[in-house]
C-alpha cells in the first residue's frame, strides 16, 4: 500500500509542472497588454509604459517569467493581484468558500438522484421506465449549461417568481461572515427569512451545476448494477427467499458502488469547469466568476494562481479518490 501512494504522489509532480505551464501560456495567448488594460483610459507616457512592464517583469524572456513563477510558487507565493493588490491566495481563500457549497449541494443532488434513478433503471432493464430515465439522462448530459441556466430562469425567477435571479443572499439581510458558508451563516445569525433567503438562492445554480454529474453517475450507476445483477451470488440471493428489496439495496448496490464512488470523485473536475460558467450566469461571487472577471482584465497573476489552485482542489481530490479505491480493492494496488 505504501508502494502505491508514493505512485501515485510522483505522478502529481509531473501533472503539477505540466498545469503551471499551461496556466503560464495561457494568459499570455490572449490578446492586450495588461499593462494598458491596467491604466484604463489615463493613457501612459512610453517612458512609464516601460516602467510598468519592468516592474511587473514582462520586459524579461518568456523563459525568465516563468523560472521566476516557478520559484514564487515554491515559496508559497502566487503572485499578487494588479487590479486588487492583495495576494493571489488570500483572494482565492475568500470566495472558494462560496465555490464549495454550491459545488457540494451540486454533487449531493447529483449523487442522490443519479444512484436512484440508475438502480430504477437498471431493476426495470428494457421497460419504458429505463429509456426514459436513460434519455433524460442522455439530454441533460448534452444541454449546454448556459442554455439551460437561462431557461430555468425565465420559467422559475421571471414567470413564476420562485427563486431569486443572481445573487447568494437577498439585499435586505446582513449577518458577520463567520464561515464563508452562507447556508451555515445564515442559520448562525437568528435573523428571520436569513436562511429562507441562502436556499433559494442556491436552488437554481444547483440544478445548473448538478445536471452534467447527474447523467454520468446515473449511466454509471445503471452499468455497475447490471453487471452485478448478472452475478451467481445474486441468484443464490434470490433463491434463499430474501427480499427484492434486500437483494437490490444491500448486496446488489453495495457491490456496485465501487466504481460509482470513483465516477463521483471524477466529477470534481466537471463541477469545477461548470462552476465558471454558473457562477458567471448567476453572480455568484466564487472563484469561477473571479476567474472570469480577471482573464477580461488580463490579471495575469490572479489567472495564473487562480487556475493552479483550482487543479490542486482537483488532483487532491482525484487523488483521495484513487487512494480509497485502492484500499478497498486490492487488485488495484497490485496493477
Amino acid at each position: 500500500m505504501l508502494l502505491f501512494i508514493l505512485r501515485r504522489l510522483l505522478l502529481l509532480i509531473p501533472t503539477f509542472l505540466g498545469i503551471t505551464l499551461l496556466a503560464f501560456l495561457f494568459i499570455r495567448m490572449l490578446p492586450g497588454d495588461p499593462v494598458l488594460l491596467l491604466a484604463g483610459e489615463r493613457g501612459l507616457s512610453p517612458e512609464r509604459h516601460a516602467a510598468l512592464l519592468a516592474q511587473f517583469g514582462f520586459d524579461q524572456p518568456m523563459w525568465r517569467q516563468y523560472v521566476d513563477y516557478i520559484a514564487g510558487l515554491f515559496r508559497g507565493d502566487f503572485g499578487i493581484s494588479f487590479s486588487t493588490k492583495r495576494p493571489v491566495l488570500e483572494e482565492f481563500m475568500a470566495r472558494f468558500p462560496a465555490t464549495l457549497e454550491l459545488a457540494f449541494c451540486a454533487i449531493l443532488l447529483a449523487s442522490v438522484l443519479g444512484i436512484a434513478a440508475g438502480v430504477l433503471a437498471a431493476v426495470r432493464r428494457g421497460s419504458w421506465i429505463d429509456q426514459l430515465t436513460m434519455g433524460i439522462a442522455l439530454v441533460g448530459y448534452s444541454m449546454p449549461i448556459f442554455w439551460w441556466a437561462l431557461l430555468l430562469i425565465i420559467a422559475f425567477s421571471s414567470t413564476l417568481g420562485w427563486t431569486p435571479v443572481s445573487g447568494r443572499m437577498g439585499l435586505a439581510y446582513y449577518f458577520p461572515d463567520v464561515t464563508g458558508f452562507m447556508l451555515i451563516d445564515s442559520w448562525l445569525s437568528g435573523r428571520p427569512g436569513a436562511f429562507k433567503s441562502a436556499v433559494m438562492h442556491l436552488i437554481l445554480p444547483t440544478i445548473v451545476l448538478a445536471t452534467i454529474p447527474l447523467a454520468v453517475i446515473a449511466r454509471q450507476t445503471r452499468s455497475a448494477m447490471l453487471e452485478v445483477l448478472g452475478e451467481v451470488y445474486m441468484m443464490t440471493a434470490r433463491s434463499k427467499g430474501l427480499s427484492p428489496l434486500r437483494v437490490v439495496g444491500l448486496h446488489a448496490l453495495r457491490n456496485a458502488m465501487i466504481p460509482v464512488v470513483t465516477t463521483i470523485g471524477l466529477q470534481v473536475s466537471v463541477l469545477m469547469g461548470g462552476a465558471i460558467l454558473t457562477e458567471s450566469i448567476f453572480s455568484w461571487p466564487g472563484i469561477g466568476k473571479w476567474m472570469i472577471d480577471s482573464i477580461s482584465r488580463r490579471d495575469y497573476q490572479v489567472v495564473q494562481g487562480g487556475l493552479l489552485l483550482i487543479a490542486l482542489v482537483v488532483m487532491l481530490v482525484n487523488l483521495t479518490v484513487d487512494l480509497l479505491y485502492g484500499l478497498v480493492n486490492p487488485r488495484v494496488r497490485r496493477q
